[in-house]
């Protein structure tokens, strides 16, 4: 057979046509450069100065992958606020190349001052990477590196450190604990130390590289009373109130209290239940004035008690004072305090002295000790202009390109190169034993073959013309005949995305725009979302045929009574499905279109299966359009006879109308 791909591969910036002008109004694209905007303000402010390894922004592709990514992951729809956070905490471990290194530098500066004992069960960071597992009952004694808020949400999170490891670790704060968190005024910032227990651990799932520690209200906040702002903090807030003028009537009033002693014993205690025995930690504790209170934890909130030690000084934030009614019976005191959903700690250790003696090795020997010198990083320069990595062969890989590449930019030994546009032509080649599909994909810089190379068979779901797509990891060379050819390899680790086929993008109003029929123009390229009803009275047809199950595309019937995919040309006989061909009219109160669809999107309009609907006897097949009447739908409408003004390929329906319904869903 003739080879039908294209007469040639050059991008085509000056053809006879009218090149998409509305572009700028997809709202795909618009979310895209908030998401970059908002990632790049989110750099400056951890890095100032730019000079850290994120100093250029995450790339154009890698964010349109990730915001794939999370759609294909929350196919019912997706916010801006899980957007931006996903791909703020994808960054952050993107940016982590050089972020251990900084973070443990910055540590090493604050040893000096570090002289207190582990805690028993305290774990390293570097032993939380090693297992990948945290035990609950597990210590973690950090240091505050970075606190920062995902871009588009409230969520605060902490990047850790330890004294012992090489490795940092990312922390989801609890929300009982924003208010400390405020970036200008909050004492969680860069430098504070803490104790954490009760931390559950997030593993690193795929395509993420970094385990985190979820949420724990089990947080005690270390202070220094030789530091002056600490000091400050102490005086001024927990000095005042004394454990004599704590009453039950002034907590009935609303009073809160804030309280300073020091820890005297910790002791374990058991009560027993109708139902069981309720385990409990007694903290007594001593004030300034040597009056004692009890401080109790119960249940799991026991584990608070792994991170305290008898000497150290408490400081308590609203503790809990329970009522007569609600004290736990068992416990003969009348005024005790808990730890209750607003109560917040602060510990200053408790650090026991040691005599330092000098042993004399021998009489004309002695050791000697000389201090850390300080390490002042200089600052990087700024670069005006992008580098990009050359390979071997003098390829410029463009994985990493900060801007979105087009049609018009491509040039020869470009690699890892990204373009967004719609489908005008797809056909497969036929003179060669490869798996080779030709597909022509246009933007508003004109339009470009791509030769697609698969493994063993077409794997990428539906595809058809005016369909709007993504691909990453395109290669750009000159071919024998000085001609731009651009390929993509199954087995490259590119990415080909079909936007109009997402289930998510429906429901997502962040990367879409609705749009009235009305507005809907014959010379529309872009994928348009409407809020639709069924008008099946207007016009109706639907037919079951088979399918190719792998790439969703009608068979026929050979000759020799074999089932031939009219997309991949090849014998499907054992892959073919029953499916319908609709045509059906959709209406709003602006217009009327008339459009066609099949396989899911199909049986989500008609709302059964093609099996079922075959069954049907003749009369009821005949009958089921009145069902619909005026069933609303939200749908993804592409112009497939648009994209086709230059199309070969035969493999849409001969009677298909101008718009095809891709996605569709029911609205209550």
């Amino acid at each position: 057979m003739a080879n039908r791909g294209f007469p040639a591969t050059e991008p085509d910036s000056t053809m006879d046509i009218d090149l998409p002008q509305e572009e700028d109004e997809d709202r795909f694209l618009k979310f895209i450069d908030y998401a970059r905007s908002e990632l790049l303000q989110e750099d400056e402010d951890r890095d100032p100065n730019g000079d850290g390894p994120g100093s250029f922004g995450p790339g154009w592709s890698w964010i349109v992958s990730r915001i794939l990514k999370t759609c294909i992951a929350y196919s019912s729809g997706v916010t801006p606020a899980i957007l931006l956070s996903e791909l703020s905490q994808a960054w952050s471990e993107q940016r982590r190349v050089g972020a251990p290194k900084k973070g443990v530098e910055f540590i090493n500066k604050l040893k000096k001052n570090h002289r207190r004992k582990k805690l028993p069960n305290t774990v390293t960071i570097d032993s939380i990477y090693e297992k990948n597992f945290l035990s609950l009952n597990s210590t973690l004694e950090v240091v505050i590196i970075d606190a920062f808020v995902l871009p588009g949400t409230n969520i605060h999170m902490l990047t850790l450190g330890d004294y012992w490891s090489s490795n940092i670790i990312d922390l989801y704060l609890h929300r009982r604990f924003y208010d400390l968190a405020a970036m200008q005024s909050g004492i969680l910032k860069r430098g504070r130390e803490l104790f954490l227990t009760g931390c559950y651990l997030r593993t690193a799932a795929e395509g993420s590289g970094y385990p985190r520690l979820l949420p724990t209200d089990y947080l005690v906040i270390l202070l220094d009373e030789n530091l002056d702002s600490d000091a400050m903090l102490l005086g001024a807030q927990f000095c005042s109130d004394t454990f004599s003028s704590v009453s039950l009537d002034a907590e009935k009033l609303g009073h809160s209290y804030s309280l300073y002693a020091r820890i005297e014993s910790i002791g374990s205690l058991e009560i027993q239940r109708e139902f069981g025995s309720l385990q409990g930690k007694q903290i007594t504790l001593v004030d300034g004035d040597g009056d004692k209170l009890s401080f109790y934890l119960w249940g799991e909130q026991i584990l608070l008690a792994n991170l305290f030690r008898v000497g150290s000084m408490l400081a308590l934030d609203r503790p809990y004072i329970p009522g007569s009614e609600e004290r736990v019976s068992g416990i003969s005191e009348k005024l005790y305090l808990e730890y209750g959903s607003a109560t917040q700690l602060y510990l200053v250790p408790y650090i026991q002295h040691e005599e330092q003696i000098c042993v004399s090795l021998t009489p004309n020997r002695h050791q000697s000790s000389r201090p850390l010198s300080s390490y002042d990083p200089s600052q990087g320069p700024k670069f005006s202009q992008v580098s990009l990595p050359c390979g071997p062969q003098g390829t410029i890989d463009f994985s990493n390109y900060p801007i979105r590449s087009f049609v018009v930019d491509l040039r020869e030994k470009m690699t890892c190169v990204s373009l967004y546009g719609v489908v005008t032509d797809i056909i497969k080649e036929d003179n060669t034993t490869k798996v080779i599909f030709s597909l022509r994909i246009m933007d508003s810089s004109g339009a470009i073959g791509a030769k697609l190379h698969f493994l063993r068979s077409w794997s990428l779901g539906r595809l058809s013309l005016g369909h709007t797509v993504f691909i990453s990891g395109l290669t750009c060379s000159m071919s024998k005949k000085e001609r731009l050819e651009v390929s993509w390899f199954e087995e490259g680790g590119g990415s080909f995305i079909n936007l109009s086929c997402l289930p998510a993008l429906l429901n997502s109003s962040c990367l879409h725009k609705l749009s009235r029929l009305s507005d809907v123009s014959s010379q529309t390229r872009n994928i348009q979302i409407s809020r639709v009803w069924l008008d099946p009275i207007e016009y109706y047809y639907v037919n079951t045929r088979f399918s190719h199950s792998l790439c969703g595309h009608f068979v026929d019937k050979t000759s020799r009574g074999r089932l031939e995919c009219s997309f991949c040309r090849t014998i499907c006989d054992t892959e073919a499905v029953r499916s319908f061909h609709l045509k059906i009219t959709l209406a709003d109160d602006s217009a009327k279109i008339l459009a066609w669809c099949t396989g899911q999107t199909a049986m989500d309009l008609l709302q059964i299966s093609p099996e079922e609907f075959y069954e049907l006897p003749e009369e009821e097949q005949v009958m089921y359009p009145s069902s619909l009447e005026n069933e609303k739908f939200m749908v993804a409408l592409v112009n497939c006879k648009c994209a086709s003004y230059e199309s070969t390929n035969d493999f849409l329906p001969n009677d298909a109308t101008s718009w095809e319904i891709t996605r569709a869903y029911k609205c209550e």
